[in-house]
């Protein structure tokens, strides 16, 4: 199991630790909501930045699965404030959580080309170690969907100025190689972190973190803890990145 990074070590590198996890709705895999399991997962990971799929309940008003309250009593995060939904915490299910004394710039939320609603984040953040653009998307089932929504995020990736980006989310691809993986090995490169799928018995990578040739992958991985097997039925996954 992954353990936590120490600052010493964090700040001679001047490294960024960045994660992603589908939370399904805070639904673990005995079929229980609990939402405080989710946030001991995020408290494990130690990340500066994470990205949330299914951040959101599907029906209804769409609240937060996460509770902002509660968020906010026992974690370290808070998320980007997107204003797209006054109950949501993200935009189609997708959210970034950021370290509560982070710096967000720009923010803005994508329209994905698709059949059933898909969309992607995007957050400009300012750490102690350096400014990073990070996009968090959770793309279709569907591979032509997927792709169309992969060149949708990278067109999107190009079209602003320069800077260290990550790109990170439940891609829902289960080949390899193809398909969006080799449209985005066109732009970027993948961390190899890992079979994050289902989380009793991981068997795909459907969840991927991708960087930019300004980053330095240090080292990357799948949190396998206890409590993460339990929370969600997909694994986080984390990346950290050397800036500058």
């Amino acid at each position: 199991m992954e353990t936590g990074r120490g600052v010493a070590h964090c700040f001679a590198m001047r490294t960024v630790r960045v994660a992603s996890y589908n939370i399904r709705k805070a639904i673990g895999t005995d079929r229980r909501r609990v939402p405080e399991r989710v946030i001991d997962v995020l408290n494990e990971l130690d990340a500066d930045i994470i990205a949330l799929q299914e951040a959101d309940r599907r029906f209804g008003v769409r609240s937060a699965a996460l509770p902002p309250w509660l968020l906010e009593s026992i974690s370290p995060y808070k998320p980007v404030p997107l204003n797209v939904h006054v109950d949501s915490m993200g935009w189609h299910g997708n959210a970034i959580l950021v370290r509560k004394d982070v710096e967000v710039g720009a923010h803005d939320v994508l329209h994905l080309p698709c059949l059933e609603p898909r969309g992607a984040t995007m957050a400009e953040v300012t750490l102690d170690k350096g400014s990073l653009r990070v996009f968090g998307m959770h793309l279709d089932l569907s591979g032509l969907w997927r792709r169309k929504q992969a060149a949708a995020v990278i067109h999107a990736a190009s079209s602003r100025d320069a800077m260290p980006t990550v790109l990170m989310g439940d891609l829902n691809e289960w080949s390899a190689e193809r398909g969006c993986l080799a449209d985005f090995a066109r732009h970027y490169s993948f961390a190899p972190c890992g079979r994050s799928f289902h989380a009793r018995r991981p068997v795909a990578r459907l969840d991927r973190i991708m960087h930019c040739g300004q980053l330095k992958l240090v080292d990357c991985g799948v949190h396998e803890s206890a409590a993460a097997r339990r929370a969600s039925d997909h694994l986080p996954i984390w990346a950290e990145f050397k800036l500058g």
